[in-house]
């Protein structure tokens, strides 16, 4: 240690740094054998501080450690001379990883044996300032001299910065002089407009929630094109930050590029042991939109190796989902398509001396500190004939299974990738008794499906080693994968294990409760795939969890609705209103608009006779300030009938309760004055039944022990659905279909429930009007 300490401050480095570098095991050693190198060359004593900086810079950022030697000689050669020609050197070595490495192009690539002289500095900036010199005369030392600088390092790809930056102050001084009282005052801040006080609301929260920027203003697509994200090009997984490069790497890159033609291929990965629901959305939407948006393919893999849980109404469900939101998968595939491969793998591994056939029990191998398996150094031959007898149905379930010998990146030791499960498979029936688990299978389904990019969320970031040390382990093409970051809800919990509960309780009806926000229940209550989708994009391709209320989804519902949802009219707590001055067989048709702002789009017909029907809340019989609809003392119109009427009589049952108002009509145009408000109505309607639903539960964390000590299902809202058997809507509603979606004029977004008959609609209410809730 001692040595290692005087090593590393002979070239240069403090006392202090010497001993944090040694407490970094990876970086000491690699330091040392860069330094040991480097001495190879100039001896003990002939590395000066600069080249110790270089050496030092090299060992800390050079991922490929097999480069190491070959920097230390460019840096000792005197051929890495400067920051910048290190920077370049490190990204040659990255992009090119295979043997032999041709010293003519990393030379050329680096800049070496480039001379840039002082003339050539003096020149090149003398021209960029005459460039911007109206602009510098006018503002002088206000002008933004990074601007000049960046301009001039540009030029002079290879010059030292600080040259750069002394001849640049040097010129400027010429031009303008020495700094004047004025040019030492402050700069005035430039007035800030301000914004409506929502507008201002929202953007503190969208940062408060996913804690950075947002992309509101592109689309979905563009945050996936291109070089939006920083991904890698097919072909070039190896300059991915981590991925690991073999001696066959490069050869199988090569395979993969004849296979894919360099098509970028994406893949969602669903278990089929539940429904998917609201995060599930925006991992759709990123794995099937990235490759839609950059001309790829994506596949629908069911990830099926748990016969316990699956069921095929989950496989069929999931398939309707992903068309729903209106994705076609490239290929539909199965984990359970490739487990004869996965099993002859895993054959392989064995045979490698990487997996091994133990005998700890479940207990034992759970948690992060498991103490490490008595079989683990099993001969392979054992191991190899152990597994066979697995396969045959040898062993008793939780007797053997197969593990891998690596260390996960959460310090998880030997991952299981063989458990035995005595229950027949959906689709291979009994021919296994041994199942793959997730940590085995995914990366191999991935790499036999030429998966150029595995998009998953954070929470798989632990087990990115694995996926590429099983890949190289066997020698197969390795995928590069990419963590992105999960989509949570407040005010609502997606786990299958708590829905389950729901549904068993009696909380909710179903997966499909519409209380819910699985997709099938986001379906059932009316929300349009488009919405789903620009709330994803809302949310953005971030890597940083978010977790996003409701109200933010329900906005973009609206946003979609407003536009396609053409407009009736319902009453859903009707009062009878009777027209005296009408004969009571008078009846006249009159035409709604469908879209009341662009009549273009059609209209339809509604009856208006002797009886109609209003909202109970649209009466009041003592007039309250600021009151503008129907009173004794207030007449109303009627939306699109071109009728006001004006109240005559109250009646009331026994009970004092208001049951009907006689009123009088006239026309618009011979009222003695505008009426202050126009409300909807129904005539001859059809009676419906109507659910409004609330959030289902009370605490935005219904999860959360702080917040919810009683557990989730002790914070049910008693009021999150309301259900009203004797709603009316206008007739031209009648032979609607299941999820058809309406706007009831001053009421809200509503669609048509699957539980409706031939008899009698139920609408479910989609979500309210965007309007002031303390409006009245």
């Amino acid at each position: 240690m001692a040595d290692t300490l005087t090593l590393f401050t002979s070239i240069g480095l403090s006392e202090q740094k010497a001993k944090e570098t040694l407490k970094n095991e990876d970086l000491s050693s690699a330091l040392r054998d860069a330094i040991v190198q480097a001495q190879r060359v100039h001896g003990a004593s002939g590395l000066d501080k600069s080249m110790g900086t270089l050496l030092y810079n090299m060992a800390s950022r050079l991922r490929d450690i097999k480069r190491l030697a070959f920097l230390a000689d460019q840096i000792s050669q005197r051929k890495i001379t400067t920051e910048l020609q290190l920077a370049a050197a490190l990204d040659f070595v990255k992009s090119h990883p295979h043997d032999p490495l041709n010293q003519n192009e990393f030379e050329s690539a680096c800049g070496v044996g480039v001379s840039v002289t002082p003339e050539q500095i003096e020149d090149s900036v003398e021209s960029i300032i005459k460039k911007h010199k109206e602009q510098l005369l006018t503002e002088r030392y206000r002008f933004n001299m990074g601007l000049l600088m960046g301009e001039a390092r540009g030029a002079l790809k290879w010059a030292d910065g600080k040259i750069i930056k002394n001849e640049v102050d040097m010129q400027v001084v010429h031009l303008l002089g020495p700094k004047t009282e004025a040019d030492l005052e402050k700069k005035p801040k430039a007035q800030k407009i301000k914004s409506p006080e929502i507008e201002v609301k929202v953007k503190k929260e969208e940062v408060a929630i996913n804690g950075e920027a947002k992309m509101e203003s592109q689309s979905l697509m563009e945050q996936l094109r291109g070089e939006a994200l920083k991904f890698h090009k097919p072909g070039e997984n190896f300059k991915t930050e981590g991925y690991v490069v073999t001696p066959k790497t490069m050869d199988l890159l090569k395979k993969h590029l004849e296979i894919t033609g360099g098509q970028i291929r994406t893949r969602f990965p669903p278990e089929p042991n539940g429904i998917l629901h609201i995060g599930h959305a925006k991992a759709i939407n990123f794995n099937f939109g990235y490759a839609k948006a950059n001309n790829g393919l994506c596949f629908l893999r069911y990830d099926d190796t748990n016969p316990e849980k699956e069921e095929e109404k989950y496989f069929t469900a999931i398939k309707e989902m992903v068309e729903w939101l209106g994705y076609k998968p490239y290929e539909v595939t199965h984990a359970s398509d490739n487990f004869q491969q996965l099993y002859d793998l895993a054959v392989d591994l064995i045979r490698r001396g990487h997996a091994y056939v133990c005998h700890q029990k479940g207990e034992e191998l759970k948690g992060h500190n498991s103490p490490s398996s008595p079989w683990r150094e099993r001969p392979a031959e054992e191991s190899l004939v152990l597994f066979e007898r697995m396969r045959k149905g040898l062993f008793a379930e939780g007797e053997a299974t197969l593990r891998m010998k690596m260390v996960m990146e959460d310090g998880k030791l030997d991952p299981v990738a063989y458990r035995i499960k005595y229950t027949a498979h959906h689709r291979t029936g009994d021919t296994w008794c041994i199942y793959p688990t997730y940590d085995y299978t995914h990366c191999l389904c991935d790499s036999i499906e030429n998966i150029t990019h595995s998009l998953c969320t954070k929470e798989f970031q632990a087990r990115r080693s694995s996926y590429f040390w099983l890949c190289n382990a066997l020698d197969v093409y390795c995928p590069v994968q990419w963590e992105y970051g999960r989509l949570n809800l407040t005010y609502t919990v997606v786990s299958k294990r708590k829905i389950i509960k729901l549904v068993e309780t009696g909380t909710v009806r179903d997966w499909d409760d519409p209380r819910l926000f699985t997709l099938t229940a986001l379906r059932r209550r009316g929300f349009p795939p488009e919405a789903i989708n620009n709330f994803c994009a809302r949310v953005g391709v971030t890597v940083a969890q978010v977790t996003m209320e409701p109200h933010m989804l329900e906005a973009c519902v609206r946003d979609v609705l407003n536009e396609s949802a053409p407009r009736v009219m319902a009453v859903l707590e009707p009062l009878k209103i009777t027209i005296t001055n009408l004969p009571e067989n008078f009846k006249t048709d009159v035409s709604v608009p469908n879209f009341p702002a662009n009549e273009a789009r059609g209209s339809h017909v509604v009856p208006f006779t002797h009886t109609v029907f209003i909202e109970q809340s649209d009466f009041r019989e003592v007039m309250e300030k600021g009151y503008k609809r129907l009173t004794p003392e207030q007449p109303v119109g009627l939306r699109h009938a071109g009728y006001v009427i004006t109240v005559q009589k109250v009646i009331k049952d026994p009970q004092g309760r208001v049951v009907e108002v006689e009123v009088s009509c006239c026309s618009s145009s011979e009222a003695p004055e505008k009426p202050k408000a126009f409300i909807h109505w129904v005539s001859q309607p059809l009676v419906c039944e109507v659910r409004l639903y609330e959030r289902l539960f009370l605490h935005k964390n219904p999860e959360d022990p702080s917040e919810v000590p009683g557990g989730f299902l002790s914070d049910i809202n008693p009021r999150s659905m309301q259900v009203i058997n004797t709603a009316m809507v206008d007739n031209s509603v009648k032979g609607a279909n299941a999820l058809d979606k309406f706007q009831f004029e001053r009421v809200g977004y509503f669609s048509v429930d699957p539980d409706s008959t031939v008899d009698k609609l139920v609408f479910n209410r989609t979500t309210t009007l965007k309007e002031d809730s303390g409006k009245i």
